[in-house]
Formats: C-alpha cells, sequence, structure tokens
C-alpha cells in the first residue's frame, strides 16, 4: 500500500469551509481509502491506497469532498517519499530558532512549479527568507516582525490558490505519522 497525505486548503479558518474531522475521515473511508488518520483542524489526512496514480486519486477525493461537502478548493496530495523529502531537503538551520523566526512550507499543486511560486513570491529584507525545494518552498520569517512580512500578502496573489501553507512543526508531525 502507498502512503499519501492529503492537504485540504482553508478549512475550518474564520468560520469557513467548516469541516469536522470525523466527517472528514468517515469522508476518506467512503471513497475505499484505508488507515485514514487525521491531524489537527486544519485539514491534514493521512491515509493509504493501493491506488499508484496521484491525479486520478486527487480527483476521486476533491469530488468526494465535493459531494459530500460542497468544498470547492483544491487539495495537495503528496507521498511518503515526497514527503521525506520536503523534511530531509530543507535548508540548512531550517526549523531551529523558533523563539525568533516562524517557519512555514508552501506545499504547490501542479502545474504549478516552485521556480514559478518562487518568482511570484516577495520578500522583505530583514524580515522574509524563502528558499525553493521539491514542489515547495519554505519560508521563514523574523518574528519581531511578522507584521512586516510578505508572507501576509500572499493571499492576494494569483498563485496562492495552488499552494497551501503548513508550519514546520506541523510538516515534520505529518511526517513522523506518515511513517508509521
Amino acid at each position: 500500500m502507498n502512503h499519501y497525505l492529503a492537504l485540504l486548503r482553508g478549512i475550518n479558518v474564520g468560520g469557513n469551509n467548516i469541516i469536522k474531522m470525523a466527517n472528514l475521515k468517515l469522508c476518506f473511508e467512503s471513497l475505499g481509502l484505508n488507515n485514514v488518520q487525521t491531524y489537527i483542524q486544519s485539514g491534514n489526512v493521512i491515509f493509504q491506497s493501493d491506488d499508484n496514480d496521484i491525479a486520478e486519486l486527487t480527483q476521486k477525493i476533491e469530488s468526494g469532498l465535493s459531494n459530500l461537502f460542497n468544498y470547492k478548493s483544491k487539495i495537495v496530495l503528496i507521498t511518503r517519499n515526497q514527503m521525506e523529502k520536503v523534511v530531509d531537503k530543507a535548508p540548512k538551520g531550517f526549523g531551529e530558532e523558533p523563539e525568533q523566526f516562524r517557519y512555514d512550507v508552501l506545499f504547490l499543486k501542479a502545474p504549478l512549479t516552485a521556480t514559478e511560486a518562487m518568482n511570484g513570491l516577495s520578500v522583505r529584507d530583514g524580515v522574509d527568507q524563502a528558499y525553493q525545494g521539491d514542489n515547495v518552498i519554505y519560508f521563514s520569517r523574523l518574528i519581531s516582525k511578522a507584521g512586516q512580512s510578505y508572507l501576509n500578502k500572499i493571499i492576494k496573489l494569483g498563485i496562492y490558490k495552488s499552494m497551501t501553507v503548513r508550519n514546520w512543526n506541523t510538516t515534520t508531525k505529518l511526517y513522523s505519522m506518515m511513517k508509521l
């Protein structure tokens, strides 16, 4: 069986797209997916499937979410091997100074590439740092100047609809859950 992580965009945020995790788990199980687990309320679903076709599996999940919850956003679907690369290939020192920096991973949905995302992002000198990874962008910002971060403006960019953001702690926790 293949291990997958589905990252949903914009659920349970600001009173929009409210989906209970128990119902989300049932939705995935009703699609024939196995060993389904959710993590926190932001739309992180770990599961197993015999399906190898990521595009087909993504479509199946998006259709199921739309039918059951009227959820219209797209998901980002990641294999365990891809998640391992996200964690193992993080920039040197990324996540190591949580008292000074906030660390986020911007997971990209194809066809958006990391190069296109980097070209569309702005960073504020002395506040932000962005690094290109494999289908992700690693983004850190100085906590003391977080209000000045350009990451706050990302929702206004057209590319934002093709990405979802998770903090570094959530990212590493999800990977550890996928390894079990």
